[in-house]
């Protein structure tokens, strides 16, 4: 994909494939056999989808760090180097509007609501606190019901006991749908968490906990609050399902949760998942420079190397399958070999999500321009 050198992580501007790398994500996909299984029924549809969303989740956040550059917000948070987590675990859910399953995304998942339905549009109108956003202007934290999103606070944490109601009336009414959510390293140590971990497994509820331990909680790195090195304890501690997968590589990802909804849905969850990534940036964009002194630059250099675009992007190209999904994909590419083919629907891809990205940010700042809230309108839904 291409690279923005304004907004990117530095290690991203020059990013290059890794060999070694590029390897280990092959093997990763046949290390678990169940998961390599679920992997290879994936169509081409389906693996250009997962692309689309990590490049939509990308340049959503881009267009946010633009905007912060223009000063037309004064900052953002941002998911850089943790889409796969998001993005692979949402297209594992049956996504089917507010009859499907549910998300409770944190802010650093924002990818989960584009993937689960909602407008890039009203996505950045939420940032825009425009009147014809989600929440007319009230907050940025954003979601839609209608959609399968569950609207996430500002407590880190605080949504897990939410989505702990909605898979108990799930259960309760006997229906195929399974909740997820996010939870950080750092508000892992909230009670509350502990509390709906706990009330989940004994309940037995279709739900699925993603502890996504992106090594650390806004300056606190894991080592410095916890002191066991990862998660992989915490289903014994709960006497429910962990597994552990590699949150930067998306098919893991995808499989594992695809695995994590067929357990929920025959009645044996919860399901706990650490997903293993890396903040590449601040809590937000105003303390970037703060948060790389928190880690050694070698540390940004490796998990640079592995960008989950860059890595999935390598992975798709090179891939013995033809990754065209209609031929309409490559009307003038015929006649070359495998992977210039792969790489020209990958082109193609980007540019249409790129259109699609310039027209959401021209449309929301239509509303900002046109539709912001009005004063009388301030007490307009306040209280039921």
């Amino acid at each position: 994909m291409k690279r923005y050198a304004a907004y990117d992580p530095p290690e991203y501007v020059d990013w290059e494939p890794d060999e070694e790398l590029v390897e280990s994500y092959r093997v990763r996909i046949r290390e678990h056999p169940e998961r390599a299984s679920v992997i290879d029924g994936l169509d081409a549809g389906s693996r250009l989808d997962l692309y689309r969303g990590l490049l939509r989740f990308r340049l959503h956040d881009i267009m946010l760090q633009r905007w912060v550059k223009q000063g037309v917000i004064s900052k953002a948070w941002l998911g850089t180097g943790e889409e796969a987590t998001t993005i692979g675990a949402v297209h594992a859910l049956r996504r089917a509007g507010g009859d499907g399953d549910y998300v409770g995304p944190m802010i650093r998942n924002n990818g989960a609501c584009h993937e689960m339905g909602m407008s890039v549009a009203d996505m950045l109108r939420a940032y825009l606190a425009t009147g014809d956003s989600p929440t007319h202007g009230r907050d940025l934290h954003v979601g839609d019901l209608r959609n399968g999103v569950v609207t996430p606070i500002s407590m880190v944490g605080g949504l897990v006991p939410v989505m702990n109601g909605f898979a108990l009336a799930f259960k309760r009414r006997g229906e195929d749908r399974v909740t997820l959510t996010w939870v950080g390293d750092g508000a892992t140590k909230n009670g509350e968490v502990h509390e709906a971990m706990n009330f989940a497994a004994v309940m037995g509820l279709p739900a699925i906990i993603v502890i996504q331990n992106n090594q650390v909680a806004l300056g606190t790195r894991l080592d410095q609050h916890q002191l066991a090195p990862d998660f992989s304890g915490w289903g014994r501690a709960y006497g429910a399902t962990l597994v552990r997968v590699d949150g930067n590589h998306v098919l893991d990802v995808y499989a594992a949760v695809r695995l994590a909804r067929r357990q929920c849905a025959a009645g044996e969850g919860p399901v706990f998942i650490e997903a293993t990534t890396f903040r590449m940036g601040g809590h937000a964009t105003h303390d970037v420079r703060e948060a790389r002194a928190t880690f050694p630059s070698s540390l940004f250099e490796e998990w640079g190397r592995r960008d989950p675009i860059g890595c999935y992007e390598e992975y798709l190209a090179r891939d013995e399958r033809e990754l065209r999904a209609a031929a309409s994909d490559l009307a003038d590419v015929d006649g070359v070999d495998r992977e210039t083919r792969n790489r020209a629907v990958l082109g193609r891809v980007e540019d249409a999500v790129t259109r699609e990205l310039e027209e959401a940010a021209e449309a929301a700042l239509e509303s900002r321009r046109t539709r912001m809230p009005q004063p009388e309108d301030a007490a307009v839904g306040a209280y039921a």
